[in-house]
């Protein structure tokens, strides 16, 4: 089962642009993805694009728990 989602393009008055593709709340539980959490995209061709977690280093994951 997939998700639709819609491309969306904010247009910045310097005339950058910025898209945005929204991950749906039940992918995201299922993907167990956590506020903050860094994502690695990769374009494997022009009709696939791959997301990968970035892993956390041990000092990472010893600082997250202090709070820090």
């Amino acid at each position: 089962m997939g998700y639709l989602t819609k491309v969306q393009v904010i247009e910045r008055a310097n005339a950058t642009r910025q898209y945005y593709f929204i991950c749906p709340a039940p992918l995201a539980q299922a993907l167990e993805l956590e506020k903050g959490e860094e994502i690695d995209w990769a374009i494997e061709d022009r009709d696939t694009l791959v997301i990968r977690r970035v892993q956390k280093t041990a000092s990472k994951l010893r600082s997250s728990k202090h709070g820090k």
